[in-house]
């Protein structure tokens, strides 16, 4: 597979929204925002509202499946500076494990739900399957670090 510039992949349970679309894009240089859901792939109402803060902020917006994700991202222009957004550790799993070069990750907001715990930082929530999706990943050499805005300390030496 050809190398795509990735320039930030990012797990955040809301996908694009003004952090996203503002602050990570300036951040990371990024000018497309690629959000690898098979919901929001489907779902023309939340492309709706995702599309308007990427066009908010000068980006352009693409939504995949995870699969389509896989099988096309190698084929990236290389002008393209591509902000990869997943929604979970198991959607980046697969996008790892289809051969799609991450090296790092970027975790943000992961909600609180049913048998969950704070992981390092009061938005970030993970169960068992959470962290055995992340060790698998680690196992693959993808570094993850937990950072919510550019501006804020990033949290590191996660324990995987």
């Amino acid at each position: 597979m050809p190398t795509p510039d990735i320039v930030l992949t990012r797990i955040d349970n809301r996908l694009v929204h003004g952090q996203v679309g503002a602050a990570w894009t300036v951040a990371c240089g990024a000018n497309l925002l690629v959000v690898a859901n098979d919901e929001a792939s489907q779902d023309k109402m939340m492309q709706s509202l995702m599309s308007m803060t990427a066009k908010a902020n000068g980006v352009g917006i693409r939504f995949f499946s995870i699969q389509k994700t896989i099988d096309v991202i190698g084929k990236a222009s290389p002008r393209q500076h591509i902000f990869l957004v997943v929604q979970n550790p198991q959607d980046l799993r697969r996008i790892v494990e289809g051969g799609v070069p991450i090296k790092e990750v970027n975790i943000g907001n992961m909600h609180v739900g049913e048998g969950k715990h704070t992981w390092h930082e009061p938005h970030v929530y993970v169960d068992d399957q959470d962290l055995a999706d992340f060790k698998a990943m680690a196992d693959r050499g993808v570094k993850f670090y937990i950072q919510l805005l550019p501006t804020d300390k990033r949290i590191e030496n996660l324990g995987l």
